[in-house]
């Protein structure tokens, strides 16, 4: 009788367990996976190695780790390590593995992958560049020994830097006759060098002040070490070796274009399976879309056929200065009462209340013309030392209809989101963190709440569609001008002609394209990651698998990865050790 009710017990709270432990397990691999140790690991591994190959230098009272250009010994090294984790990830139960950790494995072996593509390419580099630092050994010679404390023969040190001197300026007096150095080795040369001073001030630092026979000797030849290795530096500055300027039609923009070949492998890497051409097209259909959808709003404004007569309304909507972050305000509680109107995704009260605000100065204004965004935005807007007509086209181009596309992208449910989000739900995956995830997330809010009707009036549609048409020219002119097809002047003659923008905020998108240290794709990502989610979207949500709430929670919880392994993960897709990206999200 005991044993059949103990069994009646068992049965009965079976299943409570059973949910139990599914909830339990869902909670965890919210935050972490079968991979979750393996790649702390690794990060903190790769990160030891850069640490202490580095110089210290100080900075205030204390010295800090300087991550400088590498020294071979350094690269070597980190290139051992990540080969170790390669080979440590043959031997793992890739089989027994969570689809969380499947995703994980797959997005670390993509990492390291690239990691060692770009060590191999940096020794290719650094053997091209050889010839014009010859010096350079001697000077990994001497921080090395400083690493461990290594008293030394001073008087020797300071014959040796004397030496180094002779062969700087050797270098620099011979550098005048150079005619092959292109731009990309030109830059490298400049970053090994400043590297080299940074380490040798690391070194300089070490025993200034601690061993007299030091001050003694090595203060002179070292200052004019210094002096030497700066002027040899500003040589390379980035810029080839007697290269003609580039045309006023072009307004001093500088790039590099990476060409087809290297476009498709970066592609590749970030899990794009399509060809820079179909980009192209893709951008070219979208574009299509907001031209329709511009031509019906500039009709309901009275203005036919001529957006830009309509458009050209729309811009003289600006506030007065000083009212702009008023602006903010109203503009982001009408786009969280929207959201929460039509129950698409569930704000945490903290993050709604911790979000920030700033001003931007008029430098950075002169590469970034519009709002940027995280843990807080960042208003454009004009300031008391611009002339009267870059105030003018700041206002215009910041208009209340443009920034209503702008500043739940940057805020909520947007980059501050994001930055909230991701910094609780796996934060470890940070190392695979991508462009498409990043501007993917808040383009897909853009395209999300133009189509649930947020932006009522055709004023109001004309501001969302001008970022859109933006983000489609953003891949149109970047991919062409790193295919070699377009001149950055042409980039910013579409701008201005196709899209609308004011003539000094087009300059500035291009300049920061080219010149603000963004990937070749990073323009690319926004509308293609914002299109990949809206195709997971669809897949999950309109087919009535998940709810609006539910979808948008379990993508921010993936933290910011590419988004086929998003899609991996919410529908469970069989994955295997050698997968290749292949989600063809979009119908050509």
């Amino acid at each position: 009788m005991k044993k059949h009710l103990y069994r009646l017990l068992i049965m009965c709270l079976l299943p409570s367990l059973l949910f139990a432990q599914e909830k339990m397990a869902s909670a965890l691999y919210e935050q972490t996976s079968e991979m979750g140790t393996t790649i702390i690991t690794y990060q903190r591994d790769v990160k030891a190695i850069q640490d202490f190959y580095s110089p210290y230098i100080i900075e205030g009272t204390y010295p800090e780790v300087e991550h400088v250009y590498y020294s071979p010994e350094q690269r070597e090294r980190l290139l051992a390590v990540h080969k170790e984790y390669l080979k440590g990830l043959e031997h793992l139960d890739f089989d027994s593995f969570s689809i969380y950790g499947k995703v994980d494995y797959l997005l670390l072996k993509k990492e390291i992958g690239k990691e060692i593509g770009q060590l191999e390419n940096a020794e290719i580099n650094d053997q091209a560049i050889l010839k014009y630092i010859p010096f350079a050994q001697d000077i990994y010679a001497l921080e090395k020994e400083r690493r461990r404390g290594k008293a030394m023969d001073w008087q020797a040190v300071a014959t040796k830097l004397k030496a180094i001197l002779k062969v700087v300026e050797a270098s620099n007096a011979s550098l005048s006759k150079e005619t092959t150095l292109n731009k990309k080795l030109s830059g490298t040369a400049n970053e090994a060098i400043s590297g080299l001073k940074t380490r040798l001030r690391g070194f300089y630092e070490f025993y200034k002040g601690y061993d007299p026979l030091f001050d003694w000797w090595v203060p002179k030849p070292y200052d004019a070490l210094t002096v030497a290795l700066t002027n040899y530096a500003s040589l390379f500055s980035g810029k080839p070796i007697k290269e003609s300027l580039q045309k006023d039609s072009d307004y001093g923009i500088k790039g590099t274009p990476i060409g087809q070949t290297e476009l498709i492998r970066q592609l590749s890497a970030e899990m794009i399976p399509y060809t820079p051409e179909e980009l192209v097209k893709i951008a070219e259909k979208e574009f299509a879309f907001c031209d329709q959808e511009l031509l019906k709003a500039s009709a309901d404004m009275g203005f036919g056929k001529d957006w830009k007569k309509a458009q050209e309304k729309v811009k003289e909507s600006f506030v007065a200065p000083g009212k702009q972050p008023e602006l903010i305000v109203q503009l982001q509680k009408e786009a969280l009462d929207f959201i929460r109107e039509h129950n698409l995704i569930k704000i945490p009260a903290l993050a709604e209340e911790t979000w920030g605000m700033v001003m931007m100065s008029a430098e950075r204004q002169l590469v970034n013309p519009f709002f940027t965004g995280g843990r807080e935005i960042s208003v454009s807007y004009p300031t008391n030392t611009m002339n009267e007509g870059d105030k003018l086209m700041s206002m215009r181009g910041n208009n209340p209809y443009f920034s209503r596309g702008t500043v739940q992208h940057e805020l909520l449910p947007g980059h501050h989101l994001q930055y909230y989000m991701n910094s609780r739900y796996k934060n470890y995956r940070e190392l695979f963190t991508t462009p498409f995830g990043i501007e993917g997330w808040t383009l897909y809010w853009e395209l999300l709440l133009y189509d649930k009707g947020f932006a009522k009036s055709p004023e109001e549609r004309i501001g969302m569609l001008f970022w859109r048409m933006h983000r489609c020219a953003r891949i149109i002119f970047s991919l062409n001008y790193h295919l070699g097809k377009w001149t950055p002047g042409q980039c910013v003659d579409f701008l201005v002609n196709r899209v609308g923008h004011e003539p000094a905020n087009a300059e500035g998108e291009v300049r920061r394209s080219f010149e603000g240290g963004y990937s070749p794709l990073y323009q690319v990502a926004y509308m293609i990651g914002g299109l990949q989610l809206m195709a997971l979207k669809n897949e999950l949500v309109e087919s009535g698998k998940m709810s609006y709430n539910e979808f948008h929670e379990r993508v921010m919880k993936e933290n910011l990865i590419p988004m086929e392994m998003v899609r991996a993960t919410l529908t469970g897709q069989p994955l295997k050790r050698d997968f290749t990206t292949q989600w063809r999200f979009y119908k050509l």
